[in-house]
């Protein structure tokens, strides 16, 4: 027995090596007197390839990819010196980046008001940002903005003033010049919304006293 088709047929999801290439050429326009047009493909498609192994819905990839390469490759900027940093750097590394990191970075960014490069990162991303962050941050009228889970990676804790852990133990590189503080709050997961209310306040207090110290 025949089957009447119920609609068109879904396209095919566009080529993700296409999308990149043309990614690649916007970017490089960016970085032009600082980077090659081949560091600038090269660092996209190795974020692409970084949050790939990780992504459970990756049609947005490629777009993640630029944003993740455009972190990178300004970290290295600064931290290379190929550019005037005006604003410290202020690093922010869970395991997972989904949860205590995502919540510290968009109370810091905040509390400094863009006066301060604020990242936060993952030895071990999670696919999304944990519901229970999100709802901490919306009870706030605050957004993690265009974040998600991406990996730690040597640019960014290269350009960073402060390292600030959370939990994710020895798997952050410790480089010398930098700052690096542990703050040893529980992991969201698990925790009842009042418990992780407190984690979030007191995540708050010590993001006020680190702001007020950098001043």
């Amino acid at each position: 027995m025949s089957s009447t088709p119920l609609g068109p047929p879904t396209p095919p999801l566009p080529n993700p090596g296409s999308a990149l290439e043309r990614i690649a050429r916007g970017m490089t326009r960016r970085y032009r007197g600082h980077f090659a047009p081949e560091t600038v493909a090269d660092f996209l498609e190795e974020s692409h390839d970084l949050l790939a192994t990780r992504a459970s819905i990756t049609t947005y990839l490629p777009i993640l990819a630029q944003r993740f390469a455009t972190e990178r490759l300004d970290a290295l900027v600064r931290s290379e010196g190929l550019a005037p940093k005006i604003s410290p750097d202020v690093l922010f590394v869970c395991t997972e980046n989904s949860g205590r990191s995502q919540l510290a970075a968009a109370l810091m960014r905040r509390e400094t008001a863009g006066t301060v490069h604020v990242h936060s990162a993952g030895t071990q991303p999670a696919p999304w940002i944990d519901p229970v962050a999100l709802r901490l941050l919306d009870e706030l009228d605050l957004s993690p903005d265009d974040e998600f889970p991406k990996p730690l990676t040597r640019e960014v804790v290269r350009a960073a003033d402060i390292v600030i852990t959370l939990g994710c133990g020895d798997a952050c590189p410790v480089l010398s010049g930098r700052r690096y503080y542990d703050w040893n709050l529980p992991d969201l997961k698990g925790l009842d919304i009042e418990s992780a209310r407190a984690v979030r306040e007191a995540l708050a207090q010590r993001i006020a006293r680190l702001a007020a110290v950098m001043r």
